[in-house]
């Protein structure tokens, strides 16, 4: 814990501060015991630090004690300042976060993976450097260390430093919707995830019911008073939805003959890196972010350990089914293959095609012979946004996706863009995108003057219609095939 330090603390350049009404330097911090969180908003394991960070802000707020994200961004697109202001807001994020730009700070301080916490005392010196999540009462321990050695020499400031929030006010019918999930019947259900519940509308934007009470909790029961905790994945199966409850780290389920919200797996806790599953409610899981149906059959992405579990409606049994929980993009038997936070799901016959998002990669099992198959994507850190042949095509951390028998289309999140894998051809092609002038493209008509997409989390296709969850402008999107318009859903 002790003992790594650095002659010179490097002072923060110049960079665009977050959350804050003002720039920060380390010589205002002097006196404080200061914990900088090295993060990128694609990161699981970032997403899981937060937390902890939340509750140890809430432990220290009388003492001089300041917490600071450094967001060092992995993606193009996460190195775009109004990217990160998203993910701020997203993430209910209360301390103030420099963005890193070209990981500046990141190098100066020694950083090699996300998260890392970097501790230093009340003189500047660096004395704590930890890579990984889980981290919660090292990091106390070292802070109430700080705090009595530097009262006891006079060193600790005499008053907490006053740090400001600078946010913008939030007033959307939906925040932050991530997925999508269309009924036979036309009832498309969202996972509205910053108000924590699922909404059903019919195609034509009318809202039929609201499932969840708008509270963070994990409570089952009655529509208006259950409770969910940013909700992602969504799938209809007959008269039931089945919901990743993401940050519940739990499956739920949506009953609509008893018009009732009913856990089916986790614990309220967040499962092990590594886990053998077990039999509902006493399985504890970690982020599961999508599901699938077939038959009694429900698939999960488990994003957190980098897998796709299997949940059996009859036997209630949870188990691991693709991955070895180790993050890379390597194929073969499920069982041994390496998948990368695997974020979107989608079954088109005897094929569990998914977005393995940390790799940029779509993938496909095999359901018959349980073998992994990757259709697009390289690795970890080849990514951008190029169409062509699938062999050189490249997307930019995909969440969502939906199938048909001669496409794919993708919702290619940081590009902003809905993109193609042409089945037949082997090839990969936009149909929405934006320009350098923040217009959308669409075929045959480059240059429209229309709202852009904004990170769509999921893409659903109905009756010749992709409907878009676009997730960081809080929107429906709907594109009409034949037509090639885009327009927005309006939510009545």
């Amino acid at each position: 814990m002790f003992g790594f330090s650095i002659s010179k603390t490097p002072e923060f350049p110049e960079f665009d501060w977050l959350n804050t009404d003002s720039s920060i330097s380390l010589s205002k911090l002097r006196g404080h015991v200061v914990v900088l969180d090295f993060w990128t908003y694609c990161c699981i394991n970032c997403m899981h630090t937060l937390p902890t960070l939340a509750k140890l802000e809430y432990t220290y707020k009388d003492k001089p004690v300041v917490f600071i994200g450094v967001h060092s961004g992995k993606f193009f697109s996460e190195q775009e300042t109004k990217n990160v202001q998203s993910a701020i807001l997203r993430y209910e994020i209360e301390h103030p976060v420099i963005v890193d730009q070209q990981m500046k700070i990141w190098q100066s301080f020694g950083v090699r993976a996300w998260p890392t916490i970097v501790i230093l005392d009340p003189a500047g010196n660096v004395v704590y450097h930890q890579s990984g999540e889980g981290q919660y009462d090292v990091i106390s321990d070292t802070i109430d260390v700080l705090l009595q050695k530097h009262e006891q020499k006079g060193t600790l400031a005499r008053e907490p430093l006053n740090i400001k929030p600078s946010r913008p006010a939030k007033n959307n019918t939906l925040s932050f919707p991530g997925k999508l999930s269309i009924s036979q019947s036309g009832k498309i259900a969202i996972s509205d995830s910053n108000h924590n519940r699922i909404v059903i509308l019919d195609v034509s934007g009318n809202i039929l019911n609201v499932v969840g009470s708008g509270k963070i909790g994990l409570k089952d029961g009655d529509f208006a008073v259950a409770e969910f905790f940013r909700p992602q994945g969504v799938a209809w199966n007959g008269d039931v939805i089945f919901v990743a409850d993401t940050e519940n780290h739990a499956l739920r389920k949506i009953d609509f003959m008893q018009n009732k919200v009913v856990a089916l797996v986790g614990t309220d806790k967040q499962g092990p890196w590594r886990s053998q599953g077990g039999k509902g409610i006493t399985t504890a899981i970690s982020s599961p972010w999508d599901v699938a149906c077939k038959g009694n059959t429900i698939y999960v992405a488990m994003a957190g350990n980098h897998q796709i579990w299997t949940f059996d409606i009859i036997s209630e049994m949870m188990l691991p089914f693709a991955g070895t929980g180790q993050e890379d993009i390597i194929d073969g038997p499920a069982k041994s293959a390496h998948l990368a936070q695997p974020s979107g799901l989608f079954i088109s016959e005897n094929v569990l095609y998914f977005a393995d998002s940390e790799t940029s990669a779509i993938r496909k099992i095999d359901l018959a012979t349980n073998t992994v198959q990757s259709l697009v994507g390289h690795g970890l850190f080849e990514f951008g946004h190029e169409d062509g042949n699938i062999d050189s095509a490249l997307f930019q951390h995909p969440l969502g996706l939906c199938v048909t028998s001669e496409a794919i289309f993708v919702a290619d999140t940081y590009n902003s863009a809905i993109r193609v894998i042409d089945l037949k051809s082997s090839q990969v092609y936009t149909l929405i995108g934006k320009t350098e002038k923040e217009t959308v493209c669409l075929p045959e008509n480059p240059s429209c003057n229309i709202l852009a997409l904004y990170e769509p989390s999921d893409v659903e296709l109905y009756n010749g219609r992709l409907y878009i969850s676009d997730t960081n402008n809080h929107l429906i999107r709907v594109f009409d095939l034949k037509t090639n318009t885009l327009s927005t859903l309006e939510i009545k």
